[in-house]
């Protein structure tokens, strides 16, 4: 996955994403799309949010499609949002931090304007990150197919009892875990809740996915680091053969019921996800400003 430098053929339509519960996201928005309009660039504000004055709302995920990038104005969850409104399309994204962390969301709020501009003159670089493609089966038949940057959950949810899941690699059983749960998170993801979970971190060019037991009731139960280029499925084992016994959550957002022997299969989506970057970025620096990686104080 190599970085290559962005470069509009045309002058871009720019859409926004922000946090509308934060006062601050809300003010940079307007000010922003002010800024954009003064320089006579079409401003849209993306889908599920109020319109921000001087832009035009979208209405569908069709329409997103055709920005030629999207800004976001909050914090990773906000990024995670914009990215699945945006289904697998490749339209860029740029990220400014308005919240605690900001792994995905690197540009400080007072750049914004700066970084900006950069993008629309070309002066950024596009960095490509490997999405997740998740597959949902129930009796054999195919309940819905979903992409994802950041990770997989299959958790027990509410349920007070453990949750057991077999994981298969292609067609070889891997193991069968008895846990809390289960993630699959991609290398951009697994600083997130893969790390909480006692996972590895992956550098996000690595070709490879982490798949991680929440809490599991074994010693033995490990996390495993797994190439990218095949299929892994995961198969609910035993529980009530009615109602659901746990859920799927993709990105910490979409969320739908698992019951007994439902099948999730993840595999590496053939569309990758392009985040706007300064050219340089440094992927250890951000580990040591965010997480004080390798701090010995």
């Amino acid at each position: 996955m190599k970085k290559t430098r962005l470069k509009f053929e045309q002058v871009p339509k720019v859409a926004l994403v922000y946090r509308l519960a934060t006062p601050a996201a809300v003010n940079l928005a307007q000010a922003l799309a002010a800024w954009l309009n003064e320089r006579h660039y079409k401003v849209f504000t993306a889908p599920e949010q109020k319109k921000v004055p001087g832009t035009t709302l979208i209405k569908t995920a069709k329409a997103l499609k055709q920005m030629g990038l999207v800004v976001v104005l909050g914090g990773d969850g906000t990024y995670l949002r914009a990215v699945r409104l945006l289904e697998g399309s490749p339209v860029p994204i740029l990220g400014v931090n308005l919240g605690s962390l900001g792994f995905l969301t690197p540009t400080r709020a007072d750049e914004v304007f700066a970084a900006v501009e950069h993008a629309l003159q070309n002066k950024m670089e596009l960095a490509p990150r490997a999405m997740l493609q998740v597959e949902f089966f129930r009796r054999g038949k195919k309940m819905g197919t979903h992409l994802c940057l950041n990770d997989v959950v299959i958790e027990r949810g509410n349920q007070s009892h453990l949750i057991n899941i077999a994981i298969h690699s292609d067609k070889f059983l891997v193991s069968e875990v008895k846990a809390d749960g289960i993630l699959i998170a991609s290398p951009t993801g697994s600083t997130a809740y893969n790390l909480a979970a006692g996972g590895p971190l992956l550098h996000p060019e690595v070709h490879a996915l982490v798949v991680t037991p929440i809490a599991a009731h074994s010693l033995t139960s490990r996390p495993l680091i797994m190439p990218d280029d095949r299929d892994l499925r995961f198969q609910i084992v035993g529980g009530p053969k009615t109602g659901p016994i746990g859920r799927l959550v993709l990105d910490g957002q979409k969320t739908c019921d698992v019951s007994s022997d439902d099948e999730i299969v993840v595999r590496r989506s053939t569309e990758d996800h392009w985040m706007v970057r300064e050219p340089g970025h440094n992927d250890f620096l951000l580990l040591r400003e965010k997480l004080r990686f390798g701090d010995r104080n």
